[in-house]
């Protein structure tokens, strides 16, 4: 890489260390520190959610599926959209109007209120788990654009250098320096993506009759998937929109109801069409320049997330390429510093949460900021025996979605409270969905892990209360 690209490159970081800094000087309480002192506007808690969402790892995950199926990748973020404006319409007001919510800091919290002190214990536990998978994901990704841009740079070493780069901004910074560097980083990535990345690609593999004459016509078509495909991304991102501590806390760092709306749909917009068909249009380009010859990749070792990085290292000129490089990595500092964010949140309020409160202000935020460093030191040690972004990602949304939704679905929208139910359903639908991933094990009709996760989970909350109700009839 050319010094002017590293030097902009360093510049960029050097910037985002900045803003940690300068809100580490104004945080004075837990509020600052982890719900922005709950007046953020609709714009900034939009692209932040946006950013946080789809982040460094969809980015990369993205590029690889369009460099392995081309513009049906995109139908993955399509279950964002629904998800963002589903929770917009149905979970925003619920959440934003009780008052019993009005000075919670984490979703387990919330969990704790609709049912008892050891199911929010354990919605901590599964969310804590979850994010810390999460934040390594984007490390990953973060690394993996490193080495595939910087010749020399290993895997290993480009986790080391993010990992210290997001944790150390987003310990001193909390949840303001969050979202406001998540604003600039959302902007400064489509603009990388529509100024820089997509013409010059477009450009460098020849044009539109190339790339039409390069790959095969499925590439082109929306219907290059699988129903499977579909069932398998709807169970596990679209209920994430539900159960994400990191959206929660941007629901209660907005102003009020109409403002976090208004978020959302934002939200949503901006992860589908706009974002989806970006990200797996550059992981088309990155296949066309494959198919070329154009990029040294090694065959045999075929990683498709590492296309499009390759691609822009070989493409881009200097100057141009720390700027793009600059642009991705904002993705995945801006998701990495949420997830960090959200795991310190429920280490911190949900599980020393009654120590905490007896600590002046400002050893509350002193402790919020260690526990951020020592998960995010976990965190670049988890992403350090990984190698795929998006597999890291799944699992973790997984995790969550299949240990958590049940619960909060009947916590929030029925009157079928059941706190053993509620901590049964989190157990049992966690572990199906940890077991069925880890062991790798092949079920039917090529279903996800967690459609069997969520099943479990709800047909042990039904169990559960259902066996109550009858023992308490009798």
């Amino acid at each position: 890489m050319h010094i002017i690209d590293l030097g902009i490159f360093v510049g960029y970081m050097l910037v985002m260390l900045g803003v940690g800094y300068y809100f580490m000087r104004r945080n004075k309480s837990q509020d600052d520190y982890y719900v922005g002192g709950r007046d953020i506007g609709s714009w900034h808690i939009g692209l932040s959610v946006v950013a946080t969402d789809v982040g460094g790892g969809f980015s990369v995950g993205l590029g690889g599926l369009g460099f392995v199926m081309g513009l049906s990748g995109s139908w993955m973020l399509f279950t964002g959209l629904l998800g963002a404006w589903l929770a917009a319409v149905f979970l925003i007001p619920r959440v934003k109007s009780d008052r019993a919510f009005a000075n919670f800091y984490t979703f387990p919290q919330i969990i704790q209120h609709l049912f008892d002190r050891r199911a929010g214990l354990v919605a901590a536990l599964i969310c804590l788990i979850g994010y810390l998978g999460f934040t390594s994901s984007q490390l990953l990704a973060g690394a993996k654009l490193a080495s595939g841009t910087f010749e020399g740079l290993t895997v290993n070493h480009a986790l080391w250098i993010m990992g210290v780069i997001a944790v150390v901004y987003t310990v001193l910074g909390g949840l303001k320096a969050v979202i406001y560097t998540d604003t600039v980083q959302w902007i400064v990535l489509m603009l990388g993506f529509i100024f820089i990345g997509l013409p010059v690609s477009y450009y460098h593999v020849g044009g539109w009759d190339v790339i039409k004459n390069t790959l095969p016509a499925e590439f082109f078509s929306l219907s290059n998937l699988t129903w499977q495909d579909l069932a398998n991304w709807g169970i596990t991102i679209l209920p994430v929109w539900f159960i994400g501590m990191t959206l929660y806390q941007r629901i209660f760092a907005s102003r009020d109801v109409a403002s976090a709306k208004k978020a959302w749909f934002i939200a949503g917009l901006f992860e589908w069409p706009i974002m989806a068909f970006m990200g797996v249009a550059l992981g088309l380009l990155s296949r066309v320049a494959f198919e070329q010859g154009l990029l040294i990749i090694d065959v045999d070792a075929l990683d498709p997330e590492m296309g499009l990085p390759v691609l822009l290292r070989t493409i881009l000129p200097s100057g141009i390429l720390g700027l793009m490089m600059s642009a991705y990595f904002s993705a995945v500092l801006s998701t990495a510093d949420s997830c960090l964010m959200a795991a310190s949140g429920s280490l911190n309020s949900d599980i020393f949460g009654k120590w905490m409160n007896d600590l002046s202000q400002n050893s509350q935020v002193r402790w919020a900021q260690l526990f951020t460093l020592i998960l995010g030191i976990i965190a670049l040690l988890v992403a350090l025996q990984m190698t795929n972004v998006l597999d890291l990602m799944l699992y973790s949304y997984a995790f969550m979605v299949s240990g958590l939704l049940i619960p909060v679905l009947f916590g929030l929208f029925s009157n079928r409270k059941s706190p053993e139910a509620a901590l049964w359903s989190m157990i049992i639908g966690g572990t199906v969905t940890a077991f069925l991933s880890l062991l790798e094990v092949s079920l039917p009709f090529g279903l996800d892990p967690n459609f069997f996760g969520v099943s479990a989970s709800l047909a042990m909350y039904l169990l559960v209360y259902n066996v109550q109700k009858l023992n308490q009839s009798k």
